[in-house]
């Protein structure tokens, strides 16, 4: 089996379950269990490992990184939706 093709299904399967995530919080619309600090420190740590992968020419780990990255912008902006709904029902 070829390393490469093991390399993009892992990204893929990755992309697919943090995606997965983020829809299941956007459709929650609830942000109980969820810091936003998970999403703050994911955008670093993938904005990070996408310019290093890049640096080292390692394609898939571009791919993979740049799409955790996309998805850590989306899973802030449900946060601060839910977050922004949550305290609108309470009222405060």
């Amino acid at each position: 089996m070829n390393a490469d093709f093991i390399g993009w299904l892992s990204a893929a399967i990755l992309v697919m379950t943090i995606s997965r995530q983020v829809y299941t919080q956007w459709r929650a619309r609830s942000v109980a269990g969820v810091s936003k600090w998970l999403f703050i420190g994911q955008l670093a740590a993938s904005l990070g490992f996408t310019i290093y992968s890049y640096l080292v020419e390692n394609w898939v780990f571009v791919f993979a990184n740049f799409f955790i990255f996309l998805t850590a912008v989306a899973g802030e902006v449900v946060y601060m939706r839910n977050k922004r709904l949550t305290q609108g029902k309470t009222g405060g």
